[in-house]
Parts: C-alpha cells; structure tokens; sequence
C-alpha cells in the first residue's frame, strides 16, 4: 500500500492511493488528506486507478477527508475506481456523496 500526493494546481492536491484501502491503510489516507488541506490544498482529489480493494473503513476515510475538506471550504472529489470500487460505491450509496470522476484531470475541470 502506498500514498502519493502532488499538487496538481494552486489549492489542488492529488493523492494517489495504491493497493488496498482498508482498515489497515485508511487512517494513512485520512492524515494526509488533513495534511493536504493544512497546507492550503482545500480541494483535493483522491486518484483510485490503484486501487484493488476498497473496504468500510477505506470508504470512511474518503468521507472524513470530505468532511476535513467541506469544512476548510473545498472539497474532496474522487477519480479513477475500478470497477470494484465501483461496486462497493453503488452498494453503500457512497456514489451519492462522493460521485466518481473519469479521471483526476476532470474532476475540478469545469469548477
């Protein structure tokens, strides 16, 4: 499991999420999505593309980091699932809350 963050843009980072995102590996995507936004990324974008399995706790901690997120006065958009995050998404009603973007270059595209 590994996490990556970049700035995409001024106010924009992107994190990147490898692997699981699990019990085991959320409170590492919660802290540095609160990190993120600390240093004055309110928008954030967190890139799915790698990850293979998502769990209640991984959908958690994309909740917290919009919380963390909404409350700085941005946001938290997702990009990339596959097609099990996808699934676990649909099933939890998480797509409602966090809708998934095609890609990271389109989810603050039109803002």
């Amino acid at each position: 499991m590994g996490f990556t963050v970049k700035e995409l843009e001024k106010g924009v980072a992107v994190v990147r999420v490898e692997g699981r995102l699990n019990m085991t590996t959320a409170g590492g995507l919660r802290d540095l999505v609160a990190s993120a936004v600390a240093e004055g990324n309110v928008r954030v974008v967190v890139d799915l593309a790698a990850v293979e399995f998502i769990d209640s706790s991984g959908l958690g901690a994309l909740i917290n980091g919009l919380k963390t997120a909404r409350q700085a006065g941005g946001d938290l958009r997702i990009a990339s699932p596959n097609d099990q995050v996808k699934l676990v998404l649909s099933l939890t009603n998480v797509e409602k809350v966090l809708p998934p973007y095609e890609s990271v270059d389109v989810a603050y595209a039109n803002d």
